[in-house]
C-alpha cells in the first residue's frame, strides 16, 4: 500500500502524546502527516498539555513539550490529502469555532475521506 497524506490538526494545549505517537506510528507505515494550528506557520512552535492519572478522581494537566509544526495552516488544500485527524487536549475546544478548521473538516465529510479523531479531538466535527 503506499503512503497516504494525513492532515493533523491541532491548537495550542493539544495533547502531547495523541500528537507525538500518532505522527510517529503514521511515519512508522509508510505515511506523511502534516500538522497544522490556525494562525500558526511550518517551524513555529506549538505548546502541548499533558494529561496524567495521579490517583485522583480525574486526571491532573501539566505543561507538555513543545512541538514544531511541520506545515503553515494557510498553505493547506484538503485536496492535497486522504484523511483528516484532531488530537485532543485542550486544542479543540478553541480551533473548533475556527470557519477555517469547519471548512477543512467538511471538505473531508463532503468527499468521504476519513475523519478521525481521539478524545476531545471529536469537537470539530
Amino acid at each position: 500500500m503506499a503512503g497516504k497524506r494525513i492532515l493533523m490538526l491541532v491548537g495550542e494545549f493539544s495533547e502531547e502524546y495523541e500528537i507525538f505517537v500518532f505522527e510517529q506510528a503514521m511515519h512508522a507505515v509508510g505515511h506523511t502527516v502534516h500538522v497544522v494550528c490556525p494562525d500558526k506557520k511550518a517551524g513555529d512552535i506549538l505548546k502541548t498539555s499533558l494529561h496524567d492519572f495521579e490517583g485522583h478522581q480525574t486526571y491532573t494537566e501539566k505543561l507538555g513539550h513543545d512541538y514544531i509544526l511541520n506545515k503553515t495552516f494557510a498553505e493547506v488544500n484538503p485536496a492535497d490529502y486522504d484523511a483528516v485527524y484532531a488530537a485532543g487536549g485542550r486544542g479543540p475546544e478553541y480551533i473548533r469555532i475556527d470557519k477555517r478548521v469547519q471548512a477543512l473538516v467538511r471538505h473531508f465529510h463532503e468527499t468521504g475521506k476519513p475523519i478521525f479523531t481521539i478524545c476531545h479531538g471529536v469537537q470539530i466535527l
